[in-house]
């Protein structure tokens, strides 16, 4: 079911036995799956024409969604660029039989209106009028600095096999069941893609059932095709006192040729949890190549740029390092 009401689109649903995952409940690759979709719909209904995703900000995962709940994912633009629309999405849940509602995650995401030749086009333009409106609008502008320094710093890395790291890649063709309304696949399933990489990546290094507590600075460059190689590459890159950042790093290319291009990029953090699901400490990743320092130095940066974000204030787990 969903409600629109002019700059906002409503998604609401019951989370499905199929969606749960490795942990028992909904896995963080199938929120931000809501997340992109819910997104998507406003953007679309707002310029009124294909919309392809650009970027996924800072998202964290808290409560874990369970089968059988009522999720909401609520999308709202709160800012318009020339093309580029910002949506501000929330996705909480409650039982469907009563009871408080829980916020599960919230973050901001990117979309690009595009025409028929697949260039960017303008979108009409929004105008806050309230005061909650002028707000959010602001805190996205806020943000625009800090998100152009986080895409800086990741560009600036370079991961070849001279890294040391615990290293998955996965490896398969995009399918039919992938694609979105326009033809591609859409950014959810490439997140999902991502979380399923980045679990296998963590819960290699820790001997522990993992799960994400953190996704930021998810960059699309350019589309994923059906029928496309993908491989997603997941290299640890630095530990907290719980927690694991994963690079991960979307490649494709026709299986005609060689050539592998980059589509998505983003860090996910990781942690253990025992049979409670509480994280537990994990042990200390000490780089041992120049590329590891380097790559341990960036995680680093990351968190120390995202700590300078209006409002946001990152867990404990991520900030120390292993052993503080």
């Amino acid at each position: 079911m969903s409600e629109t009401a002019g700059n906002s689109v409503t998604l609401r649903f019951l989370a499905a036995p199929m969606d749960i995952g490795h942990s028992g409940s909904v896995d963080a690759g199938t929120v931000l799956e809501w997340v992109d979709k819910a997104a998507y719909a406003a953007a679309v209904g707002w310029a009124k024409s294909y919309c392809v995703t650009a970027y996924v900000g800072n998202i964290h995962f808290t409560d874990p969604v369970n089968s059988g709940d009522m999720v909401e994912v609520t999308s709202t633009i709160v800012y318009t660029g020339r093309s580029s629309m910002h949506i501000h999405t929330v996705v909480s849940s409650r039982d469907p039989k009563g009871g408080p509602e829980t916020m599960h995650s919230q973050c901001m995401v990117i979309f690009v209106a595009v025409g028929p030749d697949g260039k960017p086009i303008p979108v009409p333009q929004f105008e806050p009028s309230t005061p909650e409106e002028i707000e959010q609008r602001d805190h996205a502008l806020a943000r625009i600095e800090v998100r152009e320094q986080i895409v800086n710093a990741m560009n600036a890395q370079e991961y070849t096999d001279a890294g040391t790291a615990e290293r998955v890649v996965l490896r398969f063709m995009a399918a039919p069941t992938d694609v979105n309304w326009g033809g591609k696949v859409h950014g959810g399933i490439v997140m999902k893609w991502i979380d399923e990489a980045a679990y296998v990546c963590a819960s290699r290094y820790c001997g522990k059932d993992t799960v994400a507590v953190f996704s930021g600075g998810v960059r699309f460059y350019r589309p994923l095709l059906i029928g496309h190689v993908v491989e997603v590459e997941a290299r640890l890159v630095y530990t907290g006192a719980k927690g694991m950042h994963i690079a991960v790093h979307v490649r494709s290319g026709d299986p005609k040729t060689r050539e592998m291009n980059l589509t998505t990029y983003c860090l996910t953090v990781m942690v253990a949890r025992d049979e409670s699901g509480t994280a537990v400490p994990i042990p200390e990743w000490v780089p041992v190549s120049e590329e590891d320092k380097k790559l341990h130095a960036h995680a680093r940066e990351l968190l120390e740029i995202r700590g300078r974000a209006p409002g946001n204030r990152l867990p404990d787990h991520l900030l120390k390092a292993a052993g503080n």
